[in-house]
């Protein structure tokens, strides 16, 4: 069965998940001083993702930073359904996950994009980063093969009352509406979760081992 295709115009795709990387990442100075930026790029997109944005830029202007701080710790380093890391959520830390971590190096390798040592590469941050500079059509692939572990981050966001709830809908709100067999899977991951096998990631480095900027799993 062929993918379906984007419905929105590729740059906005673009500005869509280069604006909800950024808010993906651990926040600091340097992204409140981006916020105004944001806001401009926010306003050339359609509602259902840049409302979204604009809500948790909302927050983040008016919350100090040592709690934005404390809050981004809390909700992905710290609860189990809180993982920015996609293949997390269908495989867990199982021997499968490894392979699967291997299919984002190679779709990044075929454009020409190398991640530093120990940098994982299923981070939604980093896969949304490139999409949004190097290869939207890989990008694509990768996010709608793990729509349903996006769908269940979303939803324990939503659930949470969590600000960055609104990041991963706007990322959402760039694919296309979930099929049965999606929704069926979505259900089957919230009942049952990750798996637990607990393995190495080789050649991967453990992401209890990335710095905290990048958010860490469970």
């Amino acid at each position: 069965m062929s993918r379906p295709k984007p419905a929105l115009p590729v740059e906005q795709l673009r500005i869509t998940w280069q604006s909800a990387s950024l808010l993906l990442g651990y926040p600091d100075e340097s992204l409140l001083a981006r916020t105004g930026l944001l806001r401009q790029a926010a306003a050339l997109l359609p509602a259902r993702v840049g409302d979204p944005l604009r809500g948790f830029l909302d927050h983040a202007e008016r919350t100090p930073l040592p709690e934005l701080t404390a809050s981004y710790v809390e909700t992905f380093d710290h609860r189990r359904r809180g993982c920015l890391y996609l293949t997390y959520f269908a495989h867990g830390d199982t021997r499968r996950r490894g392979m699967a971590l291997l299919r984002f190096q190679q779709t990044y390798r075929r454009a020409g994009l190398v991640l530093d040592a120990g940098e994982l590469p299923d981070h939604l941050a980093v896969v949304l980063e490139f999409g949004a500079t190097a290869d939207p059509d890989g990008a694509w692939a990768l996010l709608l093969d793990h729509r349903a572990g996006l769908e269940l981050l979303r939803m324990a966001l939503r659930d949470s009352g969590s600000a960055w709830a609104g990041v991963v809908e706007a990322v959402t709100g760039t694919l296309p509406a979930l099929r049965g067999d999606e929704q069926e899977a979505v259900l089957r991951l919230a009942a049952a979760g990750p798996p637990e096998e607990e393995v190495g990631l080789a050649p991967f480095a453990p992401p209890d081992h990335l710095p905290a900027s990048t958010g860490g799993r469970p």
